[in-house]
């Protein structure tokens, strides 16, 4: 698949971080799973994590949205360490979305019903969130089949069901997990085409975690190689599949973009 992305964005790299890792360890018992690494997010930055299974890649989630604490080591967003603050209070005050790998909508709701019952919850002023769902409706072309269950949707309209609750909050940073898996190719190019607008129109931080590598790395702007609990490797996709220990470690040597 070719790089759908026409430019990098590049106004990132001008403005402060909004996600840190600070010397960040964890383990599992006596399994270590992250050993003291750092890196970090810009605004408006599509960012995205490679790596083998279990290598860590939804745990860095965990931590970012406060399911779990770090071993050792700082989790700032905005500048501020966040260690202990709780997953609600990391939400409300920072706006962070997140679109879990599976489900994350009720089955026996309509696409209509998902959205105003996530609505309650997360959108504030009551009398905008009907505005606010006909909005994501309209954005993500949802109209003709917001009166079905979710549970009769296609792949790619539960994607997009999730994305959209994702955003009724109108979060400053989206996290997506496993966002391309079993999803057929065009499914695939419709979610980064998403991506990308998100970024651009609407100024959002994405972070991408997943296998599917060229998928992942044809719409970010900056990605990283997670390998024996340690980032070793991080750069701009063209850069990163030229990194040699990104290649003994991930991609081989035969691996290209497009």
């Amino acid at each position: 698949m070719a790089i759908i992305k026409p430019f990098r964005i590049k106004s990132f790299k001008n403005k402060k971080p909004i996600i840190e890792f600070e010397n960040v360890s964890l383990s599992y018992g006596s399994r270590l799973i992250l050993d003291n690494i750092n890196f970090k997010i810009n605004q408006n930055q599509i960012f995205g994590m490679l790596g083998p299974n279990g290598v860590g890649k939804s745990t860095i989630f965990n931590l970012i949205t406060g399911l779990i604490s770090p071993k050792n080591g700082k989790i700032k967003i905005n500048g501020e360490e966040v260690n202990k603050f709780p997953v609600y209070q990391r939400t409300k005050s920072f706006k962070i979305g997140y679109v879990p790998q599976y489900g994350g909508y009720f089955n026996d709701l309509t696409l209509s019903d998902n959205l105003k019952a996530i609505g309650e919850i997360v959108v504030e002023n009551k009398s905008l969130m009907n505005d606010r769902i006909n909005y994501l409706i309209s954005k993500f072309e949802l109209e003709n089949i917001k009166e079905i269950k979710a549970k009769f949707l296609s792949g790619g309209q539960k994607k997009k069901l999730v994305i959209a609750l994702a955003l009724l909050s109108e979060p400053k940073v989206l996290l997506l997990d496993e966002c391309f898996a079993a999803l057929d190719i065009l499914t695939i190019k419709m979610i980064q085409e998403i991506i990308i607008n998100l970024q651009q129109e609407n100024q959002i931080t994405i972070c991408i975690c997943d296998h599917q590598a060229r998928d992942l790395l044809a719409c970010v702007d900056a990605a990283m190689i997670l390998s024996n609990c340690k980032i070793i490797a991080q750069d701009t996709p063209t850069n990163l599949i030229k990194n040699i220990n990104a290649q003994n470690a991930y991609f081989g040597s035969s691996f290209k973009i497009s």
